[in-house]
């Protein structure tokens, strides 16, 4: 499978999601790219699909739709004259809250808000296409005011949002460590704040809190500005692997378009395939994206650590998902459901095998 570097059941019981917290700003938390939308590259309609409308985050860890979405980048080339409309989201909850409204039809996003998506809607909302990314997150605190994962009680942790994917993976954690939090409200021995991903560099300069469990680049981010490293979540996985990003797609999508999913697939395999041999032109592109999506391009620094600690690959990495999905129902976010048919791999496999590459697998959760 295209990686950026060589290294890094058939039901499964997990849970149903608690009361997400009211999404503020701009359509479910997320706003559009408006003037900067890639410009479609022409040529037929792809299932004559005037528009496509996809969703994504100003992450490192998005790498595979910052750098296949810009104009002439393969996913907009393998949809031909299908215009695509973007949505950049803050958060994996948003992002399924947008999918849900019928806002995006397909979006990148992390795997605790797919699970939590597909078990509210009773298995009929999503399904996973792709992967796109392992690893990037980490546990970067004020090296002052935590020395060592001991000092974690009594503490100020935030994650991006209340059920995303580092979210789940910190209070997994605390419990593991014998801490008690409240997971809708985040208080408890360690104090958990939910709050953007760009706001939280701020907030961790002015002390207002102690660390943070957050994707790239915002760990590198955190990092520039004084913070510890203290976690890398690669440590806790077998091999360093496991699940940060996935593709998914409306299930009333996906049986209406199958030519455009399968079309957006073929041009996020080589988009990977192209980041994986083209490392330093990806990280421009990326950082032209980030500027464009979050505001201001990071530091080469910055984005050189974030990159590093990324593996962009096609593999949903399904296994990983089912452990990620029993962490969320140990932390107290999720309760008992069945995961079974949350993937559907076979437009992926489809692709993969025009390609004379072996098919990936579901992990006994595909339909």
């Amino acid at each position: 499978m295209p990686r950026t570097r060589p290294r890094a059941v058939t039901a499964l019981t997990a849970l149903t999601v608690l009361p997400l917290l009211l999404l503020t700003g701009c359509g479910y938390g997320s706003k559009a790219v408006e003037d900067n939308e890639p410009k479609a590259a022409g040529g037929k309609k792809v299932d004559g699909l005037d528009e496509v409308k996809v969703g994504y985050f100003p992450n490192v860890t998005h790498a595979t739709p910052l750098v296949g979405l810009r104009t002439g980048g393969p996913i907009v080339e393998e949809l031909g004259g299908t215009k695509v409309a973007t949505q950049v989201f803050n958060a994996g909850p948003s992002a399924i809250e947008a999918l849900n409204a019928k806002a995006v039809d397909l979006t990148w996003v992390g795997p605790s808000p797919a699970v939590n998506g597909y078990v509210k809607s009773g298995g009929k909302n999503l399904r996973i296409v792709s992967g796109a990314t392992s690893g990037g997150a980490s546990l970067v605190v004020n090296p002052d005011k935590v020395k060592s994962v001991d000092d974690l009680k009594g503490k100020k942790i935030a994650t991006p949002q209340l059920g995303n994917t580092q979210d789940a993976a910190l209070l997994n954690y605390l419990k593991g460590k014998g801490l008690k939090v409240d997971p809708e409200t985040g208080k408890g021995d360690t104090s958990v704040l939910r709050q953007d991903n760009k706001e939280i560099p701020t907030t961790f300069q002015q002390g207002g809190i102690d660390g943070a469990w957050v994707p790239e680049p915002t760990a590198s981010n955190l990092a520039g500005k004084g913070g510890k490293r203290l976690l890398n979540e690669k440590k806790l996985w077998k091999d360093g692997k496991f699940v940060t990003t996935n593709l998914v797609v409306r299930q009333d999508f996906l049986k209406k378009h199958p030519d455009v999913v399968e079309a957006v697939l073929r041009g996020s395999v080589k988009t990977n395939a192209w980041i994986a041999g083209h490392e330093d032109e990806a990280k421009k592109h990326i950082n032209t994206a980030l500027e464009r999506d979050a505001g201001k391009p990071l530091p080469d620094k910055v984005l050189d650590s974030a990159f590093a600690e990324i593996d962009v690959t096609d593999d949903p990495l399904a296994a990983t998902l089912k452990s990620q999905a029993a962490h969320a129902r140990e932390a107290g976010l999720l309760k008992e459901s069945d995961l079974s048919g949350i993937y559907d791999l076979t437009p992926l496999n489809k692709v993969l095998k025009s390609e004379g590459r072996s098919p990936l697998r579901d992990a006994g959760l595909g339909q």
